[in-house]
């Protein structure tokens, strides 16, 4: 895996952040251009880029903050988020 650096800091990347419990449909406003799923396993999958670094560590912050157990944090290779982000840009044919 490469990542690409300037000044010592890495740039956007995609994360997949496991959380326990479902959140509601309220919260996706907390998770700008993220994508909220729920899992039948009673947890909710928070996927989508992050900016850098700083917003990484604000939005683990917001998690602390809400109360809710962190379970994992992934960063996604380029091919992995590939397939999830084209997906959820287009729209159903027919």
């Amino acid at each position: 895996m490469s990542t690409t650096s300037v000044g010592g800091h890495e740039h956007a990347g995609t994360y997949e952040i496991r959380l326990r419990g479902h959140l509601e449909p309220r919260w996706n406003a907390w998770f700008v251009d993220m994508t909220l799923t729920t899992d039948d396993d009673g947890t909710t999958v928070v996927a989508g880029p992050v900016a850098d670094q700083a917003a990484l560590q604000g939005l683990l912050r917001k998690i602390h903050d809400m109360g809710i157990e962190l379970m994992s944090l992934t960063r996604l290779d380029p091919e992995q988020a590939a397939p999830q982000h084209s997906e959820a840009h287009h729209p159903p044919k027919g």
